[in-house]
């Protein structure tokens, strides 16, 4: 059976980026099986699509390791206001709705955030019978609402786009059972939500990699290296309380290096120079090999969000699985999923969010032992192959996807072919 998919996800990067790979590995997935795989994305802050020259009437398209990329000129990123980002989002949603009307597809995978990536999906549908699976990265209203800074009339449109995706998908995919209980939540059928969590991408991350580490980093210190967004969600004003405990503590093993971009970044670095912390360096964002280097030339990976309670399992991050590929122990201030899983082992140290002391206090404790630090990598590493391994995981997506197309098909919902074999 031979599908025709479109992939929608506006921020999607290949691993030439410094951003998250999870489209990409899953679209990579979907090509090994045979699918015709089409991949509709914006230009994303940090992002690469492996596409070259210019753009034509506001997209460029091209074949990148066996997919097909379809890119709009939409930038997009963390640190724009809310008005530019929402511009964004709905200038993408226009553009991918026209793609998806433009050609006969057997299947549109939606993946959000932003929740406008459910629009083209839903048109394609209504239009063209064309059935969809609806990815929930993260729960949109639901992690906007927590934060606050969103206006209700916002909110509320979020929640009507959030009940029609969740009701209509012939199927969809969430990345943590919390996040699952959200699209029950939403009207989704409890038979066709899935969980697919984010797995560990063991080729980029191991220690088979050779390791690299700044020149600022000396070779008595410890390093301990947080590699993402630097926004408002991240939190991490938290690891510069951290980093002056330390110092005033007089502890020198230890050196923390952030890596990254977004909106708070200039705050973080105007104050850790205010405030003569020469214990954290900043470093611009890098790509994801580059990333895997990095860690593998660091002693310790960090896990931070904002203290926000719905992050406990509302999410499935990266980072966490970068560094138990890596074979590096954890420190995570969030509670829940984050908490359990550097529990199993154990392969890190999860502190309460909110709680610089605890968090400096986990840092010193690594720094003070190699035999502690080896210790939960070599779990860490082992959870990592034995749960988490990315292509364990893309099989569970595309069976997810492949059933959907088959179920929507055999109930009459969709006029298509496959393989030249009328279904209904």
């Amino acid at each position: 059976m031979t599908l025709r998919i479109l992939y929608l996800h506006q921020h999607y990067s290949s691993p030439g980026g410094s951003t998250g790979t999870r489209s990409h590995g899953m679209a990579q997935a979907l090509a090994a099986r045979g699918h015709a795989v089409t991949i509709a994305c914006g230009r994303y802050d940090g992002a690469s699509t492996g596409l070259g020259g210019p753009f034509r009437k506001g997209r460029r398209s091209g074949r990148v390791a066996g997919v097909e990329v379809v890119e709009f000129a939409i930038p997009c990123g963390n640190a724009m206001g809310l008005r530019a980002r929402s511009a964004a989002f709905l200038r993408y949603a226009a553009a991918a709705t026209r793609l998806a009307l433009s050609r006969r597809f057997d299947l549109v995978v939606a993946s959000s955030t932003p929740l406008t990536v459910a629009l083209p999906a839903l048109v394609a549908r209504g239009l063209r019978g064309t059935p969809f699976v609806f990815e929930i990265r993260d729960p949109w209203p639901e992690l906007p609402r927590a934060m606050g800074g969103v206006p209700g009339v916002v909110l509320a449109a979020m929640d009507r786009l959030a009940d029609a995706a969740c009701r209509r998908a012939a199927a969809v995919i969430a990345l943590s059972d919390g996040i699952a209980a959200t699209a029950v939540a939403h009207g989704a059928n409890p038979q066709r939500v899935h969980v697919v969590p984010n797995g560990s991408d063991l080729g980029l991350f191991g220690p088979h990699i050779h390791g690299w580490r700044p020149g600022d980093a000396g070779s008595h210190e410890c390093l301990a290296v947080y590699a993402g967004a630097h926004g408002r969600a991240n939190g991490l004003h938290a690891l510069l309380d951290a980093a002056a405990i330390l110092r005033a503590r007089g502890d020198y093993r230890l050196r923390i290096l952030l890596v990254g971009d977004g909106s708070e970044k200039p705050a973080l670095l105007a104050r850790a120079q205010a405030e003569g912390l020469d214990n954290v360096t900043f470093l611009d964002p890098m790509p994801r090999p580059a990333i895997g280097r990095l860690h593998a030339g660091c002693q310790i990976v960090l896990h931070l969000l904002a203290d926000v309670p719905a992050f406990a399992e509302w999410t499935s991050p990266n980072k966490l699985m970068d560094g138990l590929a890596s074979g590096r122990p954890v420190v995570t201030n969030q509670p829940g999923r984050a908490a359990r899983i550097v529990a199993e082992g154990p392969c890190g140290i999860a502190v309460p969010p909110g709680d610089p002391v605890a968090l400096a206090d986990a840092l010193a404790r690594l720094a003070a032992s190699a035999v502690l630090r080896e210790a939960m990598g070599a779990a860490g590493r082992r959870q990592a192959v034995m749960h988490w391994d990315r292509r364990l995981l893309a099989a569970q997506f595309c069976a997810v996807a492949e059933g959907a197309a088959r179920d929507a098909a055999v109930s009459g919902g969709v006029m298509t072919r496959l393989d030249g074999a009328a279904l209904r």
